[in-house]
């Protein structure tokens, strides 16, 4: 995807993992919590297979590309 694919859903999810509220739950087909509610999992699956977010023992940080991305769409 690119930047201008994701929503503001992603949008909200990425800054939530960047405030340190979500959890990655599973290994196989992770899915992601905010606030110990369940994330919406094709959002999810968008930002773990385009290597957005990844787990940190069970916390779900973002990467690199995930703090780029997040910047961008906070500036649109």
């Amino acid at each position: 995807m690119s930047d201008m694919d994701y929503t503001a859903r992603h949008r909200a999810m990425l800054k939530a993992i960047s405030e340190g509220r979500g959890r990655l739950t599973g290994e196989r087909h992770p899915s992601l919590t905010v606030d110990g509610l369940w994330c919406d999992f094709t959002a999810t699956a968008d930002l773990l297979g385009g290597g957005l977010v990844r787990s940190a023992a069970g916390a779900a940080v973002l990467t690199t590309s995930g703090t780029d991305v997040l910047r961008a769409l906070s500036a649109a």
